[in-house]
Order: C-alpha cells, then sequence, then structure tokens
C-alpha cells in the first residue's frame, strides 16, 4: 500500500482516537491538512530517519493525538509559539493546523529534519516559519515555548525559560518520572496544570505561567 493510501486509510481513524482521549473533533478541511502531512511523513520516513515511531496508526496514536491535545489544551490568547527541537515538527505543525491564529516557529537544528519541515510548511500550506538552527540562538521572546521529545529535557527548559515573555506560557511534554528533575528549572513558573496524557500512565503536558523574569 502507498503511503497516500496510508494515510487516507489511517487518518479516518484520527476522529475516533480523538473521541476516545477526550479531545474535541477536528473539521474536514482540517482533517485533509493531517491526511497530507501523514502521507508526507511516511513518505520522507521511508528514505531518512525522522521518528523512530514508522507505522501509521502508531504515529497517529503516539504524534497527533498527543500534538492535538496540546494544541486544544494551549490557553486562548497566544499570537505567537516557538516548537523547540520540533523534530517532525511534533507538536509545532498540528498547533499550526488546529490553531491557524498562532504564529507557529518550528525551531531545528538537523538539516534532514529541517529540509522536511520547510517541504511540510510549503505543501500544507502553513503560516508557519522554520529556523534553521539551535532556539536557544532566537532572539525573539514568545507568548509560548512548547517542548516535547528533546535532549536534556533539564537544560532545555531553563533554556526556554529565556525565550518565554513575562505572562507567557510553557508546555512541556514529560513524564512524571522526569517532572521531578525538572521542578528547579520551572522554579520561577507560575504552575497552572498537569495534564495526563490519554492512553498513557506515566506521560504528562505540564503548563505552566511565567511570572518573572528568570534568577
Amino acid at each position: 500500500m502507498s503511503s497516500g493510501s496510508d494515510a487516507e486509510a489511517n487518518v479516518s481513524s484520527l476522529s475516533d482516537q480523538l473521541a476516545a482521549a477526550g479531545l474535541k473533533p477536528i473539521d474536514a478541511k482540517t482533517r485533509a491538512k493531517f491526511e497530507a502531512y501523514l502521507a508526507l511523513l511516511l513518505r520522507w520516513n521511508a528514505r531518512t530517519n525522522l521518528t523512530a515511531i514508522r507505522t501509521p496508526n502508531e504515529i497517529l496514536r503516539r504524534h497527533f493525538v498527543e500534538s492535538v491535545a496540546c494544541a486544544q489544551a494551549l490557553p486562548a490568547g497566544i499570537a505567537t509559539l516557538l516548537d523547540f527541537g520540533s523534530g517532525a515538527g511534533f507538536p509545532g505543525i498540528p498547533i499550526a493546523l488546529c490553531r491557524p491564529e498562532i504564529s507557529v516557529t518550528l525551531a531545528e537544528s538537523q538539516n534532514k529534519k529541517t529540509a522536511f519541515l520547510q517541504e511540510a510548511v510549503r505543501s500544507l500550506m502553513l503560516s508557519a516559519k522554520v529556523f534553521a538552527g539551535r532556539a536557544e540562538n532566537l532572539n525573539e521572546r514568545f507568548d509560548c515555548v512548547v517542548l516535547r521529545a528533546v535532549d536534556r529535557m533539564e537544560h532545555a527548559v531553563a533554556s526556554a525559560a529565556e525565550l518565554v515573555r513575562i505572562g507567557g506560557w510553557l508546555a512541556v511534554f514529560t513524564t512524571k518520572a522526569e517532572l521531578a528533575m525538572l521542578e528547579d528549572s520551572l522554579n520561577v513558573w507560575q504552575r497552572s496544570e498537569t495534564i495526563p496524557i490519554a492512553g498513557s500512565e506515566q506521560r504528562l503536558l505540564v503548563l505552566a505561567l511565567k511570572s518573572e523574569a528568570p534568577v
């Protein structure tokens, strides 16, 4: 079966998976964009290692559903968002699809992943932009910075603090075990909410509000 038909067959189940996770449905136009995104990801992943999760159903379950959950959990009023270490575009591209009012920046330092992100932004006609480099080198400040599956998470959270404006949000995908190690990095944040990830006993989404400048 081709990657295109794989995408069509599997994204048809995305609504069911979102419902099972207790998430709001997405409209037909957005679902079609997810179908195109999945087809592109499967095609590129066949020749380069964008994600270790390779089957369409697992990509939907782990990447798409978790990213949509983040998009729906983000507070209203966010105008700019940085996906810190975007990889294959999770969760930044699904956020751009589900929350088109947010201007998304996808920061990625690996060339092959940057090339994929640029192609995804072009083919999906997203208003998002790609920063080809380490997120720490950005000079901008954002209403929200999101981190998912980045290396050295404790260090990354501290670096992300520099990129969030006062009154902005940090969104971190983490685990119950890892959360304790992140407490020091989050000590300048006003904790808002810890959201369990559907289908996992350990994974969490932490939303925190930046209440003062880092010390």
